[in-house]
């Protein structure tokens, strides 16, 4: 090369480095909307026997009062989509939280070409992942036996349905209404189909519907429907039985189009209507489409992150997605534009919000902590709702679906008002009804609308100070420390509230976690009602004492004390060894009480983490417990392990049961560098930050920025921290200083820095070490 060439060429070489050396080495340089990291499909890889997440694709807007899900399962099947299958029956509506807790208000659309089939099972069309998109605002799908595609794109209480049709002398779309009771009528003139949907699992009022239109652009050429055992009634234009279903055909060009728009109510067929003109109205697809998008991205940026893992960014927003679809808004606006509810508590159509689909037993736990940090005003609204359901049906709800349902224990409603009222999120004409209602579930034993609401058991737990192993009540270790926990929220409410009488009584019955405590082997163990402990006492037994987990999961569940449960144990060395021992002996269990493995076991089984459960809630503060002993260097470490081994934005993305949020809450509030051990007090304990940065706009208008630049695959310790430019040596991080804006600090390395937040002074929140 000539030297003047060779000038030319390295001062290129050296302008070229000078131009990337000005942006931030971990910036995003695509502008890739966020909502577009968003994978609906993780965790879409499940079935009965093994959760890999228990989720469908929800094409949904944030917390909306309806989601959409394409169906490769059967009616009624609660894993409605499973990854492996091959075929898709319909797109429905759904409602639900859990295929455990299943479906209510559900109905579907399918297109199908030729020889008509309507039937569930004739029906279904092999489609292919590969000739599939699936967004939250988006779903496009190929039927390949009709050579049609298939598209929806959400609002709050409607959506908006795209078929592609090929040249066809019979191409027909077909609503099923489903079983448990339906009624469709078919009306040409205005090319529409009403009707309504009463299938449920239970927790509804005997008024129950969900009211339906949908409205077509295309005129009907034909008109079917179907009654009972799918018997086809040709030129009908109205069905009602247990199940019916409606058809309607057309002739189509190669390529033609036809739109449905629909919308429900569970208030009235009237109010399905205002629901459809005001969210959609004579918007087309695309803008049907942006709006869910921009929705979307409108709350996912409340969160940005910086990082050069995309595949970390994808989880993380994937996760984000996960947690802003419950609890839903199951509320509607009337034609005054005014707040409505139709009560799954007492069947009455009432001003004022209600919110549903939520198991307060998983998503006290970082849920509403979430919501509380980035959502407040929501979360007020979802207050605002609690005390709603109080007034109807004399109770606060712990598993609701839509109305009170039997699943879970706890009383785990006091932690969440008592979390939201602390920090401002409960407005004054509810705090007083709240406040009686976390009373009630303390103090009435008689009169619970189903078992898992109130206290099971609280007759014992109020005399005795435990409920006992040997009085009927199953898992009554679990209940008794969950109880202690929610007593505890009481007294956090009623100190503000200025009840110190109350605030005393509902601390002091707080320690009641020590009653169930073995100190011959360091955990939580049956009591029977004379006070021996339950013999024989096998610590990996899962269930009976316990909630879908044996002594080694539970005996963590001293949220609001663990200073104390250190010094039951005999401090902070055993206390340490005793964390340790779960995570280092091999995946050993007892499943006798179920006769069976349930799948919760099977999915600690094989993630080779020990006795280690993240797939289920009970275990998922424990790794963060360690700070309280001085040694967040081994929390580091695992939390590392776990973001990184078991979580992903893939269908098998989860190792265990997202439940409503929750595990997303853990990921998300986990990469960030902190968790909410305590809901009920002001303290976040920090982790390990999975990106390099990471920043939080605010509600309040403030941003809170967190700084890892150092982070990689191998840096997952922290050497120092810093708060503001100024050095923090605590190991956990206040509500006040993250929403007074600013920036937390890691600077990570390869080794544990054991002396990092050493002092005794710089463990978090612990009831017994308050003066």
């Amino acid at each position: 090369m000539k030297p003047i060439k060779l000038f030319f060429f390295l001062t290129l070489l050296v302008s070229l480095a000078c131009t990337t050396s000005d942006k931030t080495p971990f910036e995003n340089t695509e502008k890739i909307a966020l909502v577009d990291y968003v994978n609906p499909l993780m965790g879409t890889d499940s079935k009965f026997s093994l959760s890999n997440g228990n989720t469908y694709p929800a094409i949904a807007t944030p917390w909306g009062m309806n989601f959409w899900t394409p169906m490769t399962s059967k009616m009624g099947d609660g894993w409605t989509y499973k990854y492996n299958e091959n075929k898709i029956r319909g797109i429905k509506q759904t409602h639900q939280p859990s295929p455990w807790i299943n479906d209510y208000a559900a109905f579907s659309l399918m297109a199908v070409t030729g020889d008509l089939k309507f039937k569930e099972d004739e029906r279904a069309s092999w489609f292919s992942h590969k000739a599939e998109t699936v967004k939250p605002y988006h779903y496009k799908v190929y039927l390949a036996d009709y050579d049609v595609i298939a598209e929806v794109a959400p609002t709050e209480r409607a959506a908006h349905f795209k078929f592609t049709f090929p040249e066809a002398d019979q191409s027909y779309i077909i609503l099923d209404a489903f079983f448990k009771g339906s009624m469709v009528k078919i009306i040409p003139e205005e090319r529409k189909i009403i009707g309504y949907s009463r299938n449920n699992s239970g927790g509804v009022p005997d008024n129950f519907h969900n009211y339906f239109i949908i409205q077509f652009d295309k005129d009907f050429e034909l008109k079917h429907t179907w009654n009972d055992n799918w018997s086809l009634q040709e030129n009908s234009l109205d069905s009602e039985g247990k199940h019916v279903g409606a058809i309607v055909g057309f002739k189509t060009a190669k390529g033609e189009i036809i739109h449905a728009k629909v919308a429900s109510s569970f208030i009235s067929p009237e109010q399905a209507q205002i629901n459809l003109d005001r969210e959609i109205g004579s918007d087309s697809f695309e803008n049907t489409k942006e709006k869910a998008k921009e929705a979307w991205e409108v709350e996912l940026s409340k969160i940005k992150i910086e990082d050069p893992n995309t595949d970390h960014i994808k989880t993380f927003y994937s996760s984000l997605y996960r947690v802003l679809l419950f609890p839903r808004k199951f509320y509607e606006y009337d034609a005054n534009n005014q707040v409505m509810h139709y009560s799954p508590y007492n069947g009455k159509v009432l001003p004022g919000y209600m919110f549903t689909d939520n198991g307060f037993w998983d998503t006290f736990r970082a849920v509403y902590p979430f919501f509380n940090m980035m959502y407040p005003s929501l979360n007020k609204q979802i207050m605002a709702g609690l005390a709603n359901t109080y007034k109807e049906s004399g109770w606060l709800p712990e598993w609701a679906s839509p109305g009170h349902r039997d699943c879970m224990i706890g009383s785990n409603s006091a932690i969440i008002v008592a979390d939201a009222f602390l920090k401002g999120n409960v407005d004054p004409e509810d705090t007083a009804v709240l406040f009686e209602a976390m009373l009630k579930n303390a103090t009435v034993a008689d009169g619970r609308p189903v078992r898992s609401v109130g206290r099971a058991g609280l007759t014992y737990y109020n005399s005795l100070g435990y409920v006992p192993y040997n009085v009927g009540v199953n898992e009554n270790v679990a209940r008794t420390l969950e109880y202690a926990f929610a007593d505890f929220s009481i007294g956090q409410m009623a100190t503000k509230l200025n009840k110190p009488d109350v605030a005393k009584k509902y601390y002091d019955q707080s320690l009641r976690y020590k009653n169930v405590f073995d100190p011959s082997s360091n955990l939580m163990r049956g009591k029977n009602k004379d006070g021996s402990f339950q013999s024989p006492f096998n610590p990996l037994k899962w269930g009976d004492a316990f909630t879908e987990g044996n002594s080694l999961h539970y005996t963590w569940s001293v949220f609001h004390d663990v200073n104390g449960l250190i010094d039951l144990m005999g401090g902070k060395q055993k206390f340490i060894k005793q964390l340790d021992t779960v995570f280092e002996m091999p995946p050993l269990f007892d499943a006798s009480y179920y006769g069976g493995i349930i799948h919760e076991i099977r999915e600690m089984q094989i993630v080779n983490m020990g006795n280690y459960a993240h797939g289920n809630q009970p275990i998922q503060h424990m790794i963060y417990l360690y700070n309280y002993a001085n040694a967040g260097y081994k929390a580091q470490e695992k939390i590392r392990d776990v973001l990184t081994t078991l979580y992903s934005a893939t269908p098998d993305g989860y190792c265990g049961d997202e439940d409503n949020g929750q595990t997303s809450a853990w990921y998300v509030f986990s990469s960030l560098g902190f968790y909410p051990v305590t809901p009920g007090t002001n303290q976040y304990v920090i982790g390990s930050p999975l990106f390099k940065r990471a920043t939080l706009n605010l509600e309040n208008g403030n941003s809170f920025t967190i700084e890892a630049p150092q982070n990689s695959n191998s840096n997952y310790y922290i050497l120092n921290t810093a708060l503001n430019n100024k050095s923090y040596d605590k190991s956990f991080l206040t509500y006040e200083a993250i929403q007074k804006g600013g920036t937390f600090t890691f600077d990570m390395t390869s080794t544990p820095n054991k002396d990092w937040a050493g002092k005794p002074t710089s463990v978090p929140y612990s009831m017994s070490n308050q003066e």
